[in-house]
């Protein structure tokens, strides 16, 4: 079984610059971390890979993401804690995407890894909190999605079967392979890296490809292929001050709602 663990570098604290010309974060690569939600999912895929190992079945998990040069090192800290291959696609051009186009490139990183039974994201990202990237890449690569997974529950048979969050509790759903999971930042936590990991890692290869490397088409990726766009960010401003709405609660309803309007919403 082969399996794909999409991450993503995030800020590692609070303090975020944001560039004024393109209204995206600054990725310098500092202080950054492993997405928290990718994190399970990396431990959902080692958890998956040892019980693979005891029934001597073969496994492969493989981390896949886009990022900054510096991204490397997480990856290769994925790699200390169990993973077995890494690939980096770190181009210029694939600056300012929108998760339209972040999912068509993971989906060229995916093809490149050779295709996986089972990819497997976080269910969203801390810094952008879409969720929208594992149902797009799923879409991306024509496969079923089982989305907010807490618990893989079975992998057999050509089938995953998933304990799932929903509205009010939990189900089981089941899905035909090759499929993308996203899981839940409680689904696992993810281990320690072990000194023959940390030795191993050291040593491992990280590739790194560009655009033109990963066969991405230029009019797909980055700003170019996105559809849309930040037009402005702004820190909202504090204010402890209030209106008083007096009247029956007619009026009071109608008074809300205009102040509702006023504001936009």
């Amino acid at each position: 079984m082969n399996i794909i663990v999409c991450v993503k570098a995030v800020p590692g604290s609070t303090e975020v610059k944001m560039d004024p010309a393109t209204n995206t974060i600054v990725r310098d690569g500092g202080a950054s971390v492993i997405n928290p939600f990718d994190a399970a999912a990396l431990e959902v895929a080692l958890r998956l890979k040892d019980d693979a190992v005891r029934q001597g079945l073969p496994c492969r998990v493989a981390v896949l993401s886009m990022g900054i040069p510096t991204t490397a090192e997480l990856l290769r800290d994925c790699i200390a804690r169990g993973a077995d291959d890494a690939l980096l696609l770190s181009d210029r051009d694939f600056a300012g995407a929108d998760t339209l186009a972040t999912t068509y490139a993971l989906a060229c990183g995916v093809r490149r890894l050779g295709g996986a039974d089972l990819v497997l994201c976080g269910k969203l990202a801390v810094d952008g909190d879409t969720a929208q990237i594992g149902p797009e890449l799923a879409g991306a690569l024509d496969a079923p999605c089982i989305a907010g997974v807490t618990e893989v529950l079975e992998v057999a048979s050509g089938r995953v079967c998933a304990r799932r969050e929903v509205d009010g509790g939990a189900a089981v759903a089941e899905a035909p392979l090759p499929a993308v999971l996203t899981v839940s930042k409680d689904a696992a936590q993810l281990r320690m890296a072990s000194i023959a990991g940390v030795m191993a890692a050291e040593g491992a290869r990280i590739e790194v490809l560009s655009a033109r490397q990963a066969g991405a088409d230029p009019a797909r990726i980055g700003r170019a292929g996105s559809p849309t766009q930040v037009v402005r960010s702004f820190v909202p401003k504090a204010d402890a001050s209030g209106i008083p709405i007096e009247g029956s609660v007619d009026e009071q309803a109608d008074a809300v709602a205009a102040l509702l309007k006023e504001m936009g919403i």
